[in-house]
């Protein structure tokens, strides 16, 4: 059951509260890192998210409500375009780094020596050493 409380135009204002949430819930799309594939619904894509009061983000990013809380001003930031590349690369570290702008790491490691030194640094830090293989349950050596 309905109870309208007034209207705008034609629509009761309960009605247009429902729709108004509805749209904001609802997602634009589905994010996909080129690199990892990590995918994700995003809500809104841009630098103010919706809700904020005071956050610019400092890159046009793609956003996604928190799922973790109620609070409707928490936000999780999926990810942006590479700055060289054009990309779409997640936040996750093996994918990009931000450094005035997001970069996939491909392109910074394609451009290495035109990133001051602890951006360097930083990238041979992120270097995994190679895991080797489980051994095979069962198999004793």
């Amino acid at each position: 059951m309905w109870v309208a409380l007034g209207s705008v135009g034609d629509m009761p204002c309960l009605l247009t509260l429902q729709m108004a949430c509805e749209a904001e819930c609802r997602p634009l799309g589905v994010f996909e890192c080129q690199l990892c594939a990590l995918t994700a619904p995003y809500s809104y894509v841009g630098q103010q998210p919706p809700s904020t009061q005071s956050v610019v983000l400092l890159e046009e990013s793609y956003v996604m409500r928190d799922p973790f809380t109620p609070n409707k001003d928490r936000f999780l930031i999926l990810g942006s375009r590479c700055g060289l590349c054009g990309r779409l690369v997640c936040v996750g570290p093996e994918c990009s780094l931000f450094y005035s702008k997001r970069f996939c790491l491909p392109c910074v490691r394609e451009n290495i020596d035109a990133f001051p030194q602890e951006i360097q640094q930083d990238l041979e830090k992120r270097k995994v050493p190679s895991k080797r293989p489980a051994s095979q349950p069962g198999s004793r050596t």
